[in-house]
């Protein structure tokens, strides 16, 4: 018989597989790098919130500043439990966040829409944005704050002042995002659709939204925040309801624990729409390549 033949690995093999094994335990070492690295920045801003809101009751309780007017954390902390617990005077708490989160909601959602909307018509349509550009360099330029007041007085106290707010304050950095985004997609994507026969329309669905959508959501981030601000307003000048009516009602009398409560459930609010909203654009946009020194 034959003798058993024996296969011998080459050095080119032996050095694949080192490579191999060698890649994947950095792959493994950078993993573990990013995770300890993201619960050290975890434990820093826990341990900074603790002692920031420390510092603020030794002061308060010490009398190095004046509790009256800063106000302490316990006693914020008491104040939101008794609204939990016992409601405002305005009704329910939860009944009260829901109201200023449905107008900011609906105020984000239209202004979201008219902005983009805009922005890609303007940014794709050079004539178009030639007329209308001057008119909304002038809008931008006013202080939209100031216009509270006024959708008071068009629109009562009731929900539609606080949206309109909330719309005027979303759609402006909604809108110049979405331009400079319709404005900055590759042209050479641009020309190749039209070599394969694409028509505007599909050029403008297919090409361009999808290459402004980053533009967008960087601009989402913001805006929200932007649309708290327009219903709180316009709830702190005229309202029957809303956590801005819960922090003009608190100023009155003189209670900064309820102005601080109030701000405290407004941040919340805000964080849980930001990781929504990070959440989200994770989803979306895992087709794109993690920047250098971030992990998504």
């Amino acid at each position: 018989m034959p003798p058993e033949t024996v296969t011998v690995p080459s050095a080119t093999a032996k050095a694949a597989v080192g490579r191999a094994s060698g890649g994947g335990e950095r792959t493994q070492a950078r993993a573990r790098a990013a995770r300890n690295h993201k619960i050290i920045v975890y434990t820093s801003r826990v341990l900074l919130l603790i002692a920031l809101i420390g510092m603020w009751e030794w002061l308060a309780r010490t009398a190095v500043i004046d509790p009256f007017n800063f106000s302490m954390p316990s006693r914020i902390w008491d104040q939101m439990r008794q609204w939990a617990v016992h409601g405002t005077p305005q009704g329910s708490l939860w009944e009260q966040i829901w109201y200023t989160l449905y107008e900011a909601l609906l105020g984000w959602v239209i202004g979201v829409i008219g902005g983009v909307v805009l922005g890609i018509a303007l940014g794709r349509i050079r004539f178009l944005a030639e007329v209308l550009g001057p008119y909304i360099k002038v809008l931008n330029a006013l202080p939209r704050i100031v216009l509270a007041p006024i959708f008071l007085i068009w629109f009562g106290l009731g929900p539609a002042s606080k949206v309109a707010s909330a719309v005027v304050l979303v759609f402006f950095p909604v809108f110049f995002n979405a331009f400079q985004g319709a404005r900055e997609v590759d042209r050479n994507l641009v020309s190749n659709a039209r070599i394969l026969g694409a028509s505007n329309r599909q050029v403008t669905l297919q090409v361009v939204i999808p290459s402004a959508t980053s533009w967008i959501f960087t601009s989402l981030h913001v805006s929200f925040g932007f649309a708290l601000i327009g219903a709180i307003v316009g709830e702190y000048i005229g309202a029957t309801k809303g956590l801005g009516l819960l922090v003009s009602a608190s100023q009155g009398t003189f209670n900064a624990a309820g102005v601080y409560a109030a701000m405290v459930i407004l941040a919340v609010v805000a964080l849980l729409a930001e990781g929504l909203l990070s959440f989200l654009e994770k989803r979306l946009f895992r087709w794109k390549p993690a920047e250098p020194g971030t992990e998504r």
